[in-house]
């Protein structure tokens, strides 16, 4: 799957047709045409205001999905994280040990 289908995919992932998609990313209607059917490639700008309209600009780009929060971490592990990030270099230093020895067990 190229930019253009995955960018066709996005577009109906919000609910849009292609003359509303375009107009909220700045295009004509023929230009989003041409971008969905691989005849054009999408420009920075054009993907910026993409972004903007909710747009996983990563995944048009790449095909990979770019992970909400809840997929990559967990509530405790992001408290976790938030408390290690309060503390001061040798405090995490320390935490960081302890953790290592932990994971040797």
């Amino acid at each position: 799957m190229g930019i253009g289908e995955r960018l066709k995919e996005e577009r109906e992932r919000l609910g849009l047709n292609q003359t509303e998609f375009a107009a909220l990313a700045g295009a004509s209607k023929n230009t989003q045409y041409n971008y969905e059917k691989g005849e054009r490639s999408p420009d920075a700008n054009y993907l910026a205001a993409a972004a903007q309209q909710g747009v996983d600009v990563l995944y048009v780009v790449t095909g990979q999905r770019v992970p909400s929060p809840e997929e990559s971490i967990a509530a405790d592990e992001m408290e976790t994280l938030r408390q290690i990030r309060a503390l001061g270099a040798e405090d995490r230093g320390a935490v960081g040990r302890l953790l290592a020895a932990f994971s040797r067990k």
